[in-house]
């Protein structure tokens, strides 16, 4: 998996969505009516969050999904242009309808709730069909629509058996586990591992990784553990866990987990090994959690050499 060049061509294959965000100074109880201190448009979803950090950090990206016919689609494209991102290999749906995420995020605390909508068709495999893996230096995908997903997967071994695919787990889904076989590396959130392995896991994350690393050919897992930092396992070694970056105040988590996996990519792609790779994404989704947003991150991690 490690690259030898510092800017790397990556398709991202997954959702972007309308993210419409209320800052309130903290999370209200059932039923209450509050106030937001802040709200803001942004443009979201974790492949294209993804995409647009390792765009930040120099990597030419390509985005392949599905866009609706309406503003919020407008709005989500030329965001993705604005952060160099191609949107040549979208595919536009008549009649259906932007996925949106309405986020409350707490002042307090720096956590965020999602309420989601999507009434849109996940990215189908023909339509991956068309797009030239030959363009390519790395594959990203989500974990979605695992039936299609698994196609896309074989394809890219079947026709770029050296190219390399990362695969996101966020959250269990009927027939995910056929994705766990194809790709080289596994970004597992810790929603997805708790839903797999129950709430016992949360005392030996390691544990429940090396019981993973025996379902998957994949030859490396990464673990986002939230404040606790991230945990990686390499196939034939044992698990490691790498601390995380304490921010001096959290302001907000929202797309911390899209900035693990950017930084993950980043540092195999920079040609550094796993473990070092871990550290400096752990480091990135640390300064990330410090501010609002995704803008600056390449910049602030350059200015604490971090990257």
């Amino acid at each position: 998996m490690n690259g030898q060049q510092s800017a790397c061509r990556i398709l991202g294959v997954g959702v972007a969505t309308l993210d419409l965000i209320n800052a309130v100074d903290s999370y209200p109880p059932e039923d209450a009516e509050v106030r937001a201190s802040g709200q803001r448009r942004a443009r979201g979803g974790n492949c294209a969050n993804t995409l647009s950090i390792l765009a930040d950090l120099g990597h030419p990206c390509a985005w392949a999904g599905t866009l609706a016919e309406d503003d919020g689609a407008d709005f989500i494209r030329a965001d993705l242009s604005a952060h160099g991102i191609d949107c040549t290999h979208a595919v536009h749906c008549p009649g259906g309808t932007t996925p949106t995420s309405y986020i409350t995020l707490s002042q307090a605390t720096g956590s965020r709730t999602i309420v989601h909508y999507r009434d849109l068709p996940e990215l189908t495999a023909a339509a991956f069909a068309r797009i030239p893996l030959e363009s390519f230096d790395w594959v990203h995908c989500e974990g979605r629509n695992p039936g299609e997903t698994c196609r896309m997967l074989g394809r890219c071994r079947r026709e770029s058996p050296r190219l390399p695919i990362s695969v996101e787990l966020e959250k269990p889904r009927p027939g995910i586990e056929a994705l766990f076989h194809g790709p080289d590396l596994l970004l597992i959130a810790r929603a997805f591992a708790l839903a797999d392995g129950g709430s016992q896991i949360a005392a030996d994350p390691g544990a429940w990784l090396a019981a993973m690393s025996q379902r998957t050919d994949a030859r490396a897992l990464v673990l986002g553990w939230g404040a606790a930092g991230a945990w990686l396992l390499e196939r034939g070694g044992s698990p490691r866990r790498v601390p995380a970056r304490p921010p001096e105040r959290v302001v907000d988590t929202l797309g911390a987990g899209d900035t693990l996996n950017a930084g993950m990519i980043d540092g195999l792609l920079r040609g550094l090994e796993p473990l070092d790779a871990l550290t400096s994404a752990v480091a990135l989704a640390g300064i990330k959690c410090e501010r609002a947003g995704l803008e600056g991150l390449a910049e602030a991690a350059r200015t604490l050499r971090t990257l």
